[in-house]
């Protein structure tokens, strides 16, 4: 029986912006807002000039296109920087015709103690990737270990090693695949196995090494050229895609034509067997809004995010740090101790938070103060337990035992750029100015509109909607308001009880009930 979570991509489109959607079993667990003309992109490689060097930092600023300059620290320029630097120049100076590692000569390795005002110099060319989105008031974040990843496995340049993910138990299974890897690679090129290659066999794994081997080529082409960006990850939903497609996705929509034929054309290319499971949506109403997307977005980045049982969270966003206050609500069981009662609502919560590092995509320092609990078993319950809702978490992370005082403290990478969701709204009545007109004179406003569409149009049925209470008073007595109304301007007015409308709130409309087009 397969336990695992049925998966659907939901990708709404608008003209400047692509929302994308992870769910599990229909609940939001990632979302992703992926701007149309955004061209900096984790996993995108650059031939970046050296701005500043800062030997106080021991980092420099890189300029790579974009508003600010990137930040490569010098220990994210790894071992084999030498090597690649003597690369990229030779590849700028037309000095190398080949992209082959086979016969090029390794420099010693970076010692880790180093400083980079030894190795880097103003305005020097230098090949980086960007490993970190601009955040805020930050710029991009860069490496100098390059990495193409594919599918079954990542190609690292300028390395010889073979890895397989900690993901992946079976030692025999570990064998297995670096023995195939180790017959496929040529020399000079690292592999780190991903978890879906686990089962594959030779040739699924040698047709999607080929295709990363083909990107290098790629990349050294782009560097002959002096191309600036040598090579551009796929969009972030073909990503999304390449990491995390496997047999329990069911579904991919999308509503948009021009990506629904390059995930198509994607998915061709990586797992054809899977081409069935896009659908195109084509119904007026909002994709969000048919699949419910809309309103657990609404519901889930709030200030205060619902566990059930009358458990809550309360998660406030500081520049140090997050903090998620776990509060059992006015509900308990009287029938199990005050304990009992902290264990049931703490367990509840770990599932809830787990989504909520992955949905909101929290990094740096998160603190969690559980409700206390007295038994030490207990708190390491609950410790297993939140081991094991983030396993799934693909971004890296390290997490601490519950302290006597019931706090946790977690850290966690953050990759993707901010989310800003407003879960507040504007009052449609006062606009959120906290003030609205007269009550007393809401009669007045709708018969000064009714007399307007009079003078302006040819309309002889119109529809009032307003709220109930509106609409009774309205129509109470003989001869009411509407009668007089009706009267007076030689209109059929329809009034429409609405309970959706607030108090003073009223539309007039047309007798198909659409909006009144004045001449």
């Amino acid at each position: 029986m397969n336990n695992e979570q049925e998966k659907e991509l939901v990708i709404q489109s608008s003209s400047k912006v692509s929302n994308i959607a992870l769910l599990e079993d229909q609940g939001l667990v990632e979302f992703h807002q992926e701007k149309l003309s955004d061209d900096f992109l984790v996993g995108d490689i650059y031939l970046g000039k050296v701005k500043k060097v800062m030997s106080g930092l021991n980092a420099a600023f890189v300029d790579i296109g974009h508003e600010k300059d990137a930040f490569l620290h010098f220990l994210d320029l790894g071992p084999n920087f030498p090597t690649l630097n003597d690369f990229v120049n030779k590849v700028y100076r037309r000095k190398l015709n080949t992209s082959s590692l086979k016969n090029f000569r390794f420099l010693n390795e970076l010692d880790k103690s180093g400083k980079i005002t030894d190795v880097l110099d103003v305005g020097q060319p230098i090949a980086v990737q960007l490993v970190k989105e601009p955040i805020s008031t930050k710029g991009p974040r860069l490496s100098s270990e390059l990495t193409i990843p594919g599918r079954f496995m990542i190609l690292m340049p300028f390395k010889d090693t073979i890895s397989v993910s900690k993901r992946v138990k079976s030692r025999k299974e570990k064998d297995r695949l670096k023995k195939i890897i180790a017959g496929i690679k040529p020399k000079n090129f690292g592999v780190i196995v991903r978890t879906q290659a686990e089962g594959k066999n030779v040739e699924q794994l040698e047709e999607d090494f080929n295709k990363q081997y083909e990107k290098w080529d790629e990349i050294f082409k782009n560097l002959s050229n002096k191309e600036r960006k040598v090579f551009g990850e796929v969009n972030r939903a073909s990503t999304l895609l390449r990491d995390l497609l496997n047999n329990s996705f069911n579904k991919i929509w999308v509503d948009d034509k021009q990506i629904y034929n390059q995930l198509k054309s994607y998915i061709g290319e990586i797992a054809p067997q899977h081409q069935k499971i896009i659908k195109f949506y084509k119904n007026k109403t909002p994709l969000f809004q048919h699949l419910d997307v809309d309103r657990q977005i609404k519901s889930l980045f709030g200030k205060t995010v619902n566990v059930g049982g009358g458990a809550y969270l309360v998660i406030e966003h500081t520049e140090a740090m997050h903090v998620i206050d776990i509060n059992s609500g006015s509900k308990r069981t009287k029938e199990i101790s005050q304990e009992q009662n902290a264990v049931k609502t703490n367990l509840q919560s770990v599932t809830e938070i787990g989504r909520q590092l992955r949905l909101r995509d929290m990094g740096g320092i998160i603190v969690v103060d559980f409700i206390d609990m007295n038994q030490a078993e207990n708190r390491k319950m609950i410790h297993e337990k939140m081991k094991e809702v983030l396993k799934d978490d693909r971004a890296k992370y390290s997490l601490l035992p519950i302290t006597k005082f019931g706090l946790m403290q977690i850290t966690r990478q953050r990759v993707r750029p901010e989310v800003t969701i407003s879960t507040a709204e504007t009052c449609p009545v006062c606009k959120g100015s906290g003030e609205i007109n007269p009550t007393i004179l809401l009669v007045d406003q709708i018969e000064n509109q009714v007399q307007y569409v009079h003078e302006n149009t040819q309309y002889k049925v119109l529809n009032l909607q307003v709220h109930p209470y509106i609409s009774a008073y309205l129509k109470e007595g003989f001869p009411n308001l509407r009668m007089k109304w009706m009267a007076k301007y030689k209109l059929w007015i329809n009034v429409e009880p609405s309970e959706s409308l607030y108090l003073t709130q009223f539309y007039l409309l047309n007798k198909d009930k659409k909006d009144i087009q004045y001449s």
